[in-house]
Order: structure tokens, then sequence, then C-alpha cells
């Protein structure tokens, strides 16, 4: 089995250094609706100056390198044992890089781990087996720890919110969610949403909904427009940027569902911040292809 280790570092350092340009061009977007001279606007417009200067001098583009999340879909025949350790031995040689900041700490012992690894737990990584004829692909998202911190999940009905067993209620407390983060979860975000399972599923998904770009929207009619008008509604909280005021508070908003017990109707709001880093790398033969 070909070894992937140096790809994976330098997939790694695009992740953590160089912004997706969907994310970019929606954050130039929301520069201009902002008025010249507000905090707003120049909030954003420090942002997008830290972007062009991470990505010319290949550094971080956040001091915290945040949670690395990593989707492998594997040909039929792959060893998964031997993926991840090349995921870990690239992530390690990553941090001794500056690419990513040494983040693992143990929740016990309060001890640092010094290279981004912790047990077989840190980073994340989920595998899924896809047939032998397609190719290998890896899918990488850093998530900051405020964004993290912001996060919010809700077991319906929600009496104090007025939020019952229906889209109408999901709307409720994705709001809420977002009222409740203002500038903390470093602002303008995006909101990933899930929408029933248990508790660990559905914070899963919404997480792993988060990996599509910027603007594409539910096949759901009904889901895509509720995605739409959160992301509208967010805006008009007054929130702003970094919390200082204006008209951008969520760039976009991403919406999944899931099968649940009659029992329970979770609904999970993942918030991600406007250092929205992700990345795919797609390996077909001896060609690297990323994304």
């Amino acid at each position: 089995m070909r070894d992937l280790t140096p790809e994976l570092v330098e997939f790694i350092r695009r992740t953590s250094t160089d912004l997706p340009k969907d994310v970019e061009e929606r954050l130039k977007a929301a520069v201009e609706k902002e008025a010249p001279g507000s905090a707003a606007r120049g909030a954003l417009e420090t942002i997008l100056k830290n972007i062009e200067l991470s990505r010319a001098k290949s550094t971080p583009i956040c001091q915290d390198t945040g949670t690395p999340i990593f989707y492998v879909h594997y040909p039929e025949g792959w060893s998964t044992r031997k993926l991840r350790e090349m995921i870990r031995n690239a992530m390690v040689e990553a941090t001794k890089k500056s690419f990513m900041r040494p983040n693992a700490v143990d929740a016990i012992y309060d001890q640092n781990s010094g290279n981004n690894l912790g047990g077989e737990d840190f980073p994340t990584i989920h595998f899924e087996e896809v047939d032998a004829d397609q190719p290998l692909t890896f899918e990488l998202m850093l998530k900051g720890g405020g964004c993290e911190n912001v996060g919010r999940q809700y077991s319906l009905p929600a009496t104090e919110l007025g939020a019952g067993r229906d889209l109408a209620g999901v709307r409720k407390v994705a709001l809420d969610a977002v009222q409740k983060a203002q500038g903390q979860g470093c602002a303008p975000g995006i909101l990933g949403i899930a929408i029933g399972g248990d508790r660990g599923s559905s914070y899963i998904k919404s997480k792993e909904v988060l990996f599509g770009k910027i603007g594409e929207r539910n096949t759901d009619p009904e889901l895509a427009a509720l995605e739409e008008r959160l992301t509208d509604e967010s805006n008009t909280l007054g929130i702003g940027p970094m919390g200082f005021g204006g008209q951008t508070t969520v760039i976009d908003t991403k919406i999944t569902g899931m099968h649940r017990l009659p029992a329970s109707y979770f609904v999970s709001v993942s918030y991600m911040c406007w250092a929205y880093r992700r990345r795919k790398m797609t390996v077909m033969g001896e060609e690297v292809i990323y994304d």
C-alpha cells in the first residue's frame, strides 16, 4: 500500500492556511453590506486581510487550529488501520512544521501531548468503504474551539421557546442558538443543523453537513427553503461580525434530516466560525488532487 503521509501533510497545510474560495467570496460580499467606517466592516476587512496573509505566508488562519475531523472514503481492499496510521503520522509532521498548533489536551490530567495526537479519538477519523473502482478520498475540517463552544442541542418540544416537534420548532431553536452565541463563535458563522437521530448521531451529522460548499442547498425543497430563511433571519438579529453589530451574522445554513425514535426529537446546531476550514483530497492511482 502506497504511503500517503507526505501528501496528507500537504493536505493539512492547505486546510489550515488556505481558506476555500467559496467562503472567501461570501465574506467579500458581506463587506459590501456593512456601513463604511463601521466596526462590522472593519472586522470583515481585517478577516479578509488575515486570509490573504495566511495564504501567502503558509501560516495558520487562526491560532486555534481546531479539532481535526477526517472523513475517509476508501476503496474495497484498503487497510483502515494503515490509513489511520498515515493520517496520524501526517498530523505529527504538520504540527512540527507549525501548520497545526498542538491542541490535544488530556481532559483528566490537563497535559498537552504536543503533537495533536490523543489516544484513539484525536484526531477524529470516520471511515466508509466504497466500491473498488472508486477513488480514495479524504475530507478534513478543522473546527475551532470557540465556535464549538456555542453549539447547542435541543430536545423538542421546548416549551420555554414555544418550539414544537416540527420545522417551525426547528426554526425557533436554531434562531435561539444564534442569539445565544452572539459574537462568541467568531461570527459571521455557518450553521450545521441535524434534525432527528439520538444525541450522539445528531451532533455528528450536524458537523458532517458542514462539509458541503457555501450555497449548496438540501435537495428537499422544504429544507432548502428553511436553510435560506434561517440565514436571512439570523442576519436581522443585529449581532454582526464578531458581535460588533451589523448585517452579517450568518453566511450560510445547512440542514440534514435523520430518523428518530418516537420518544425523541433532537435538533443539534453546530456553529462554524468564519474560518471555515475544510478541504478534500482525492487519490487516483499516482495522481493526487487537492480541492
